[in-house]
């Protein structure tokens, strides 16, 4: 049995509470998940975690376990970064969620290059645009578009996030003229749908109101091959509608005006953060600023 990797999974599902989260995190099956608690209760011979069909709570001696694995999960972690210090080494894996289409468009290129620049690092980029929360996910690095909220998190600005307003040539040719942000009322719109209480999903929903969209998605990439395609009037960043605006292909309906420029942090839970992350936040910021 490998204890450590037994002893992370013990961990993860102690912190999630269900064994699928654990699944997902490290990428195996949740009969897995399983195998790696009956091996360490096993070894131990106690009784780690209660199971039912519905959900998993720590025993007694679960909680106890948990506790000093915590401990030499976190003496081990920092023996790691003290040795990377020493020896100047970026290795080792680092995780980044960050949301569909600034992920797509922006930070995937940055992150290869980085990647190419340190050989013995991994990145395990997760687009999602859900709202992790980072105290019970094992996210190293955050990428967060809008305003922040008070939390424990670390936050460093990169950029602004600016959108506009677009459609394609023909559209605009067929259907009644766009003069004011109250016109959209006698146009097709196309929707961006994120997390319930994400920052673009409101600025949607305040320029657009409640209505029915011709489409919506949560990737920026569908719904700007939409706009081509005729559909209807979408709103999108600025980086992810250029190209498509330099070509021709969408129009900036500069008679609208789009929401505010929303700010976009980089968020991390510790000051004292690993050689291997510390390096990777700077390589980005220098990338985008």
């Amino acid at each position: 049995m490998d204890k450590l990797t037994a002893m992370q999974v013990f961990s993860c599902v102690a912190e999630q509470g269900n064994y699928a989260a654990a699944a997902h995190q490290f990428n195996i099956s949740r009969t897995m998940v399983g195998k790696h608690i009956n091996q360490l209760e096993g070894y131990l011979g106690v009784k780690l975690i209660n199971r039912t069909t519905r959900q998993q709570a720590l025993s007694e001696s679960g909680q106890l376990y948990y506790q000093e694995c915590k401990t030499i999960l976190s003496a081990i972690t920092a023996a790691e970064n003290t040795l990377q210090s020493m020896t100047g080494t970026i290795s080792g894996s680092i995780k980044i969620n960050a949301p569909v289409s600034f992920g797509n468009t922006l930070l995937a290129p940055i992150v290869n290059r980085f990647l190419l620049k340190y050989p013995l690092a991994d990145v395990d980029l997760r687009l999602d645009n859900t709202l992790v929360d980072p105290m019970l996910d094992s996210v190293d690095i955050l990428v967060r578009i809008g305003a922040l909220e008070d939390s424990a998190l670390i936050g460093r600005h990169i950029m602004d996030y600016h959108m506009q307003f677009c459609a394609s040539p023909q559209y605009l040719a067929h259907n009644p003229e766009i003069i004011s942000n109250t016109d959209l009322s006698d146009h097709h719109c196309l929707g961006f749908s994120y997390s319930s209480n994400g920052s673009l999903s409101v600025a949607h929903q305040q320029v657009f109101g409640k209505r029915q969209y011709r489409l919506s998605s949560n990737s920026g990439v569908v719904l700007t091959q939409a706009a081509i395609d005729g559909l209807g009037v979408v709103l999108q960043p600025s980086i992810v509608v250029k190209e498509a605006i330099d070509t021709g292909l969408l129009v900036n309906i500069a008679s609208l005006t789009p929401p505010e420029a929303m700010p976009i942090h980089l968020l991390y839970k510790d000051k004292n953060l690993p050689l291997k992350t510390r390096t990777l936040i700077d390589f980005i910021v220098a990338a985008l600023t």
